[in-house]
């Protein structure tokens, strides 16, 4: 049975989510053509208009249908977005009611990269996991609350909702989908033929920690920038607390509220973020970089870089180190 796929067409899209996700999906079509077997993919490209303007307007897709001539789909493809998130939204709101009802009629949806603020933006998210670009993390969780950011996941499949992590990782989350609905056989030949990598199930190596400074609690802040400066010392809690005159409780409180983390967490970020820098670009060895960033304890360092980054620092190094001239 032919299912029928429907990609939106958002007014400012990202034209390669957009495209390569129909390239994909097509040319699944195409290798079971090749075998003398029906397609199994209806893809269709689903606009508010028939001429939409996407890639900061430097394009304009044509799209196969307006959302008023499609009366049911099997699943719905939102890809990412540019520009300003909050004028993305607006411009594209008359999509909202059209995925709850197409929803509510047994269509499953995915998002891909920050497509998932439009996801987000119909309430299905709501008590579901869900990825989007680690950039993007800080402003998702302020915006969706009541939503489950997993930052490090490339792919989420929530109860027939989906979403993909940052930038070129929706070719996953494609490859996924392909599996789901054609097979593994599809899978892997789409993958060889595309040259995406399968199997990559996160986007951590990838993370550069930004600390959430977009709030107006000024002691917060305050502490944030102290244990940017300092973070190679041992810092503790009650340190801070005493520092800016806040009780324990209503430090970590106020610190959660403001930027998303713990106050253990953000002094932990930050650390690995400076080991991840000099890893980079240094000839330190692990045991010399451990003690730059203010770690004594070998096991605790390698176990914290390795669930912040994914990777052990070695297969950090190797992988991310720049060529160092002598």
């Amino acid at each position: 049975m032919t299912k029928h796929i429907s990609i939106l067409v958002p007014k400012g899209a990202i034209l390669g989510s957009l495209e390569g996700s129909r390239q994909l999906l097509t040319q699944v079509n195409h290798f079971f053509a090749a075998k003398g077997m029906p397609p199994v993919f209806e893809v269709q490209l689903i606009g508010l208009e028939k001429n939409t303007p996407v890639g900061g307007t430097l394009y304009t897709v044509n799209a196969d249908a307006v959302i008023g001539e499609v009366q049911d789909t099997d699943l719905i493809i939102i890809p990412a977005l540019d520009g300003d998130i909050g004028v993305a939204l607006q411009n594209n709101a008359d999509f909202i009611p059209w995925i709850i009802d197409q929803h509510e009629r047994g269509a499953e949806v995915a998002s891909l990269c920050l497509g998932a603020f439009l996801l987000a933006s119909t309430g299905l998210l709501k008590g579901r996991q869900c990825a989007t670009h680690w950039m993007a993390a800080n402003a998702f969780k302020q915006m969706f609350p009541d939503v489950e950011l997993v930052t490090e996941k490339i792919i989420t499949d929530d109860r027939g909702i989906y979403s993909s992590g940052g930038a070129f990782s929706y070719l996953n989350l494609i490859l996924y989908l392909i599996e789901k609905f054609a097979g593994r056989e599809m899978a892997v030949l789409s993958s060889k033929v595309f040259a995406i990598e399968m199997e990559r199930t996160t986007q951590s190596p990838f993370i550069i920690f930004q600390g959430q400074k977009e709030h107006t609690d000024d002691p917060i802040k305050k502490a944030q920038d102290y244990i940017e400066q300092n973070y190679q010392d041992k810092i503790t809690v009650e340190q801070l607390a005493s520092m800016f005159a806040l009780g324990r409780r209503n430090l970590e409180r106020r610190f959660k509220k403001a930027t998303a983390n713990t106050v253990v967490e953000y002094i932990q970020r930050v650390k690995i973020e400076a080991a991840k820098v000099s890893l980079e670009t240094s000839r330190e060895s692990v045991n010399e970089v451990m003690y730059q960033v203010g770690y004594t304890d070998n096991k605790a360092f390698r176990s914290t870089f390795k669930r912040i980054t994914g990777l052990s620092p070695i297969e950090y190094r190797n992988k991310y180190q720049r060529e160092l001239v002598n």
